[in-house]
């Protein structure tokens, strides 16, 4: 198994995982778990497949979906023992969406040749996933946080792509662009580092406007 394949699965495996958490905190039942881990494992890798014309990965090898019910099993008896589900889901959230930055970085590049598609492949990877379980679950959606997080899928597919463009060895790529987008998500988990905030007068009332 190659890095970006282990990386691919380490993806789907993590994400499911979010999904179950987030079944857990609404107390749903297996089937429930079952569907939203499914529906966070491959939703990113699915709509990136989707954007870019090539075959659904899970379709041509079933095993991710596996991958995904074997998680949300394993979350459905195991997840009671966890004292901060969400703060576990986010921790986990930030290796999935580090995991799939890269991979979706390099199915981009493979399939366009432009540096410009895969990092925007890498970070809808990244992201795409954690956004279908926040709105399924009812979640406050992780884009809405105040901390970093598109930033860190971002960052982690752009080194990716620049180090790929410099020719640096594929092994090598992944492992800095992985840890480079962990860093940042993980800094703003741990630090919140953010951005400045949009701040403006309040919106007029309909009537008030000429």
């Amino acid at each position: 198994m190659t890095l970006l394949q282990l990386l691919d699965y380490a993806g789907v495996a993590v994400f499911a995982a979010t999904g179950a958490l987030a079944a857990s905190r609404k107390q749903l039942d297996i089937i429930g778990f079952l569907f939203l881990g499914s529906i966070t494992g491959i939703g990113g890798g699915t709509f990136r497949d989707l954007i870019l014309g090539m075959p659904v990965f899970w379709v041509g090898n079933p095993a991710y979906v596996l991958v995904c019910v074997g998680i949300a099993v394993l979350v459905f008896f195991t997840a009671h023992l966890v004292e901060s589900r969400y703060k576990l889901l986010l921790w986990l959230d930030a290796v999935g969406l580090s995991a799939y930055a890269v991979m979706g970085a390099a199915k981009g590049l493979d399939a366009s040749g432009s540096p410009t598609v895969g990092i925007v492949m890498g970070v809808l990877t990244a992201t795409f996933g954690g956004i279908l379980r926040d709105l399924l679950a009812g979640e406050p959606s992780v884009l809405l946080r105040p901390e970093i997080y598109v930033t860190a899928a971002l960052t982690g597919a752009s080194a990716f792509t620049l180090l790929d463009f410099l020719h640096v060895p594929l092994s090598i790529s992944a492992l800095v662009a992985f840890a480079t987008a962990f860093l940042v998500r993980g800094g703003a988990l741990k630090f919140g580092w953010s951005f400045k905030t949009y701040k403006s007068r309040p919106g007029r009332r309909p009537e008030d406007i000429p």
